[in-house]
């Protein structure tokens, strides 16, 4: 009885081990295609797809011109998915993104009807998010989180799959405003997009400005995008990474951290879906690098986007000079 079960498990891991092999193969072919329109930010390239892969949204900050709306256009276009704009600005009300009933008459008389708004799609842009109303920002809240909108009282679910990748300006600039915490921690990770370094500004120049654009070639459906991420929910993970993932967690937060410069630099930390995000992350950096299993190093390696978003600073971290980065850095040390 016990051989049997044993070769059951045996042929089950077999299995899972040729659908990874095969999805890391098709992922880095959506990777290679990417990488033909957006130059040089690799890591930016890994952690989009990562969002996706983990099933979750995506928050691209930088300053304008580093190429974060055409990096959401080309993601669009490689993975298969109908894609939607939306323009933030001071004036866009709540309805302009979920949609409105309006009041129609046709032969039978008047009546409602609901008219969806450019929420209802695979992949929303949501441009320059941080430049809206917190009232506009709080439109995709349960969007985010539940991947349905209740309008005049009725849920509307959303299609699958359904991501949020948005664009955010620094908050230094003119005319922004924060997002809420609550909205940040449905971002699955922050992606920051900097500067491109000499030689990738160069190949830009280059390659942008003279004859056609190279256009982004699709290399995974939207159904095969569902089965990578079913498949990477089903990656086993190892106690080591799950202590890991949770360590990290609990000592970024200043009631449970074992740090006391972290508990005096942080005012307020990340909750479970950290925990959560660095898990489903992990699985899926893994499985888009062709391993059966992510590692103490997937852990981190992500924790700056996950955790960067999470992590509200103090007053005595702000007066020393201290950023977030530099907290996260020293969380991480020790996991190494």
């Amino acid at each position: 009885m016990q051989l049997t079960r044993t070769g059951s498990e045996d042929t089950s891991r077999d299995v899972l081990a040729r659908r990874i092999d095969t999805a890391a193969a098709r992922l880095g072919t959506a990777a290679d295609a990417v990488g033909e329109v957006i130059f040089g930010q690799t890591a930016v390239v890994e952690q989009a797809i990562v969002t996706l892969v983990a099933d979750g949204h995506g928050l691209l900050v930088g300053v304008p011109g580093l190429g974060k709306t055409l990096l959401v256009e080309t993601l669009s276009r490689v993975f298969g998915l109908d894609r939607r704009r939306v323009q933030f600005t001071p004036d866009l009300m709540p309805t302009d993104i979920l949609g409105s009933e309006i009041l129609d008459e046709d032969g039978n008389g008047r009546r409602f009807r609901y008219v969806e708004g450019p929420v209802f799609t695979q992949l929303l842009m949501a441009d320059e998010i941080n430049r809206a109303s917190p009232r506009t920002q709080s439109a995709l809240l349960q969007a985010m989180q539940e991947r349905q909108v209740s309008v005049a009282g009725r849920p509307r679910p959303l299609p699958r799959p359904f991501h949020v990748l948005a664009t955010q300006n620094p908050i230094e600039q003119e005319g922004t405003y924060p997002l809420p915490e609550a909205q940040l921690d449905r971002f699955l990770l922050q992606i920051d997009v900097d500067y491109p370094d000499l030689e990738t500004e160069r190949t830009i120049l280059l390659r942008t400005t003279g004859g056609e654009a190279q256009e982004a070639r699709s290399a995974v459906s939207a159904e095969e995008l569902l089965e990578v991420q079913e498949l990477a929910r089903l990656m086993p993970v190892g106690e080591t990474v799950l202590a890991a993932a949770l360590d990290l967690a609990r000592r970024s937060r200043p009631e449970t951290a074992d740090d006391k410069r972290i508990a005096d630099w942080v005012a307020w930390g990340p909750g479970p879906r950290a925990g959560q995000a660095l898990m489903r992350c992990a699985r899926a950096r893994a499985l888009l690098r062709g391993r059966l299993s992510p590692s103490v190093e997937d852990i981190i390696a992500l924790a700056g986007p996950v955790l960067r978003h999470r992590i509200v600073l103090s007053y005595a971290a702000r007066a020393e000079g201290i950023d977030v980065d530099h907290i996260i850095a020293c969380l991480a040390t020790p996991l190494g």
